[in-house]
């Protein structure tokens, strides 16, 4: 998968994962596309491990789709964590 179809899949996949986790997030589309494309990696990563399969092979797959999701919707939790007790020490 090229560089570009990679940064689509994360900037879609991460913000299907805000989609799906409700909230009030800090940051914009360069957040979630960060959150995404790392989100990608983590997700195939993890994918890996557990079915032994590359599921980041193309665009189209289901398994890409599905692991880029899983994985940004971790990282988006992960990311709520370390910034949610900040946000309300602000207050």
């Amino acid at each position: 998968m090229g560089i570009i179809a990679f940064l689509i899949l994360g900037l879609l996949a991460g913000a299907i994962a805000k989609a799906l986790l409700p909230g009030d997030d800090p940051g914009g589309i360069i957040v979630t596309m960060i959150i995404g494309v790392i989100g990608a990696i983590l997700g195939g990563f993890l994918a890996g491990l557990i079915f032994d399969v590359d599921p980041v092979d193309e665009f189209f797959s289901i398994s890409t789709w599905v692991a880029a999701i899983v994985g940004s919707i971790i990282l988006l939790l992960i990311y709520r964590a370390v910034t949610g007790n900040k946000r309300r020490t602000n207050r």
